[in-house]
């Protein structure tokens, strides 16, 4: 949370409070327990190439809301957004919520828990 701007941080813990939160454990339990859920990277193109979390689909936060009815058309589908430290995730995550999906969490701690954790991950070639 250091270097964000207050305004910022506060915008996000609105949005949390409207959407919900689960942690990278809470998620790597729902992979291998082969839950159905959608695991959406919100990051930039740039962060997805460099790696994402297996079985993910990228969604940048900036297109988002205009493509996700393309790919996710159940709203009621539980829906799992990070990005790289939970913030953009989160702020997507009430956006979407806005389009009538009812079921999203934000990851907390974002792709950085999930290498700190030492979690397997895709890199493309």
């Amino acid at each position: 949370m250091k270097n964000h701007d207050l305004n910022f941080l506060e915008l996000v813990e609105s949005s949390l409070q409207k959407i919900g939160e689960c942690d990278v454990h809470q998620v790597k339990a729902m992979q291998e327990e082969s839950k159905d859920f959608y695991l959406v990277d919100v990051r930039e193109d740039r962060e997805w190439v460099d790696g994402h979390i297996s079985g993910s689909i990228h969604l940048g936060k900036g297109i988002i809301e205009r493509d996700i009815g393309k790919v996710i058309d159940d709203k009621s589908k539980l829906i799992v957004l990070y990005c790289q430290g939970g913030f953009r995730s989160a702020l997507a995550g009430e956006n979407i919520q806005k389009m009538g999906y009812t079921n999203i969490l934000s990851m907390s701690g974002g792709f950085g828990d999930w290498i700190n954790n030492n979690y397997s991950i895709d890199k493309p070639q």
